[in-house]
């Protein structure tokens, strides 16, 4: 997808925001057991903190453990289907657990549970990240950027 450093700057940018985004909303719907209009205004308080960290963690650290732990998986010569579904999924094994961390610590009060209440919120999280990023987000950021770099 990518092909310069300033496309995957963007890419990871647009991926973040609608990854970030959509799991804040899916947590605060958790929090107050149902969803409702206010959710959507809501999620852009936790979003200014959390979408820099999910940019910075995806662009450095995250992205290349995926790219070197998928091609132990998959070969470069395989459809690129199954390669992007190997990247993805392994995207959302390694930030899955470190953003889940991250919000334990930043948005609920874990006191001495926090071990428990982190792996509560994985647990819930891990799901709807892997069906948002493999069904809707990741098809649609990769849509919006072919449309923006042909």
């Amino acid at each position: 997808m990518p092909k310069t450093k300033f496309q995957n700057i963007v890419f990871t940018l647009m991926m973040s925001f609608l990854m970030v985004y959509a799991m804040i909303c899916y947590n605060i719907a958790l929090n107050i057991h149902g969803m409702a209009n206010h959710v959507f205004i809501d999620a852009f308080h936790e979003l200014t903190i959390m979408w820099p960290v999910a940019f910075l963690l995806e662009f450095f650290l995250v992205d290349k453990m995926a790219h070197h732990l998928a091609f132990k998986v998959v070969k470069p010569g395989d459809r690129p289907f199954v390669i992007t579904l190997a990247i993805s999924f392994y995207i959302i094994c390694i930030m899955c657990p470190i953003m889940s961390f991250i919000a334990t610590i930043l948005f609920k009060t874990p006191g001495k549970e926090i071990i428990s209440v982190w792996f509560m919120t994985i647990l819930f999280n891990f799901p709807m990240a892997f069906f948002w990023q493999i069904c809707y987000c990741g098809p649609f950021i990769r849509w919006i950027f072919k449309k923006c770099f042909h």
